[in-house]
């Protein structure tokens, strides 16, 4: 039996968890026609002799007990507890727990003589997700002792008896959640507010006002601003810096301005390598580690959506390019503030830096001529729309002393004639004494006539001095520098029969196998021969 029983004499206990045992819901149902034993009375007397706390002791001091309601009441309880499944109810009744079991839940409320009686040591009541329809069971109220109610995830409705709560001075835990009462301010009551709105969740109940009125704003406010931020930071990964997105999200060959000036520090004097007529070349980093070189042109009428447009379709036929002696473009930047090639950094010494810090021998000088030569090649067969530099200052040179064409234009692209006209300077500077052109203000046609006044007699007043010259190799450079003549010529007499690039290769080739065989093809400074004096 219930602990509220717990006075009882022993034999009464045993004679009402015996008799418990066989009833059935239907006898629960109809206990009006139980009646209680002869020496009920007795018993009932003796409990609260000992325990005058006991509900039924002080349910009516003005009138006698009624016994049958008391016993009644000692039958549903025994039989709640045991539903409740508390561990021993001879001893103690802590909970009432009917979680979930909407079959019996409203014929416990019902027994309005239960609740009269409600056993002091009930501390919890749970009574959640039983689909409970109607009022608030104020009943249950009477157990003024608990300390825990639950009766969340129903379908209760109508006012909420906020009077009736004051007594439950112990209450700590109440979820009330998930109902349908009717609006009305909680918080002015001094009883609600110690819990929060968390007890009322979708119950129709406003904790406050004003914590309404706030969430309210915020939501209000809150939401656009965060879809605000959001497509913000879509659109700054989308056209600021894609380099943020996986890969498959982007193309990998376009780059944005923010990405170029994250990659150069903010095109820091520090990372700018070369500067000149037209165009700026800075050394950047980008965000995966790659290390790029960015050739920036600048004073370009790039306001025009059609230049854009045209500017970016060239581009994507130079990151097609694939030949060890051109460098490879990784890709471009086209927008309204700039326009820019992106190419893979092989360090920024050109073949005129080169060719001035050092004294690069006979065999090097060849090898360059070759490798520009071979890249011409390519280019022409297979990509004649594309135009490039054979400049000194531009082609590039690797570590192993591999030339990298590095500057390209595509569209009106120069005629055949013109790209050997520029290769036969680019011969004749690799045969001097470095910078010549200088003396002529950096002009070509200055230098090559300059060339050709001294061609063929006065050579040695051209020819880099720092370098073993013999016989041999003094006819080699001979031949090389008629070859550039040859080349120049194709501009300077334009009925005169066209060279193919092939027939220059050719002949480039032969004297380079020529000079691998000299035993000065190594050799960089040395004595002078005697026509040097």
């Amino acid at each position: 039996m219930a602990s509220s029983l717990s006075g009882y004499r022993a034999w009464i206990v045993v004679l009402f968890i015996t008799f418990l045992s066989s009833i059935s819901a239907s006898v629960v149902e109809d206990l009006a026609n139980l009646h209680p034993p002869s020496d009920f009375n007795t018993t009932i007397i003796s409990n609260c002799l000992k325990d005058p706390s006991l509900r039924y002791c002080n349910a009516n001091t003005s009138s006698p007990m009624d016994l049958n309601e008391i016993f009644r009441f000692t039958i549903v309880a025994s039989h709640l507890c045991n539903e409740s499944k508390n561990p021993n109810c001879v001893e103690s009744f802590p909970k009432i727990d009917l979680r979930r079991r909407p079959k019996i839940t409203p014929l416990y409320l019902s027994f309005s003589f239960f609740w009269k009686y409600c056993p002091i040591t009930i501390l919890s009541i749970d009574l959640s997700n039983n689909s409970l329809k109607g009022s608030f069971p104020t009943d249950i109220l009477l157990c003024t002792q608990i300390h825990a109610l639950n009766l969340s995830h129903n379908d209760l409705s109508g006012d909420l008896p906020i009077q009736s709560f004051s007594p439950l001075t112990n209450l700590t835990l109440l979820n009330l959640s998930y109902n349908h009462f009717s609006e009305v301010k909680i918080s002015d009551s001094h009883f609600f507010k110690r819990f929060n709105s968390s007890s009322f969740l979708n119950s129709g109940l406003l904790p406050s006002h004003q914590n309404y009125r706030i969430k309210a704003l915020i939501l209000l406010l809150g939401f656009p601003i965060f879809v605000i931020m959001t497509v913000g930071c879509l659109w700054w990964l989308c056209f600021r810096r894609p380099d943020f997105l996986p890969r498959a999200l982007h193309n990998k060959h376009r780059f944005t301005n923010s990405m170029l000036k994250a990659a150069t520090n903010g095109f820091s004097k520090k990372n700018m390598v070369g500067k000149s007529e037209g165009f700026a070349i800075y050394r950047g980093t980008l965000r995966e580690g790659t290390q790029v070189r960015i050739e920036i042109y600048l004073n370009n009428n790039i306001n025009s959506k059609e230049n854009r447009r045209r500017f970016a379709e060239e581009s994507k036929l130079l990151v097609q390019l694939r030949h060890k002696n051109l460098v490879k473009v990784y890709g471009w930047c086209s927008n309204r503030s700039l326009r820019a090639i992106v190419t893979e950094w092989r360090g920024e010494k050109s073949v005129e830096m080169w060719l001035l810090e050092s004294a690069p021998s006979w065999k090097h000088r060849f090898k360059v001529l070759v490798g520009v030569l071979r890249g011409m090649c390519y280019l022409e067969e297979q990509w004649p729309e594309v135009d490039y530099d054979t400049r000194t200052s531009s082609v590039l040179l690797h570590q192993s002393v591999e030339p990298l064409i590095a500057r390209f234009k595509v569209g009106k692209s120069s005629s055949s004639r013109k790209k050997i006209y520029r290769f036969g300077v680019f011969v004749l500077k690799m045969m001097t004494k470095g910078r010549v052109g200088e003396e002529f203000d950096g002009s070509d046609a200055d230098f090559v006539e300059y060339v050709k006044m001294l061609y063929p007699g006065n050579l040695s007043k051209m020819i880099d001095e720092r370098m073993e010259v013999t016989d041999k190799t003094f006819d080699e450079a001979k031949q090389a520098i008629g070859i550039g003549l040859m080349c120049i010529q194709q501009k300077q007499h334009p009925t005169s029969r066209q060279l193919a690039l092939l027939h220059i290769s050719n002949m480039i080739n032969t004297v380079y196998q020529s000079c691998l065989l000299s035993p000065y093809a190594n050799k960089g400074t040395s004595h002078q021969p005697a026509f040097f004096n």
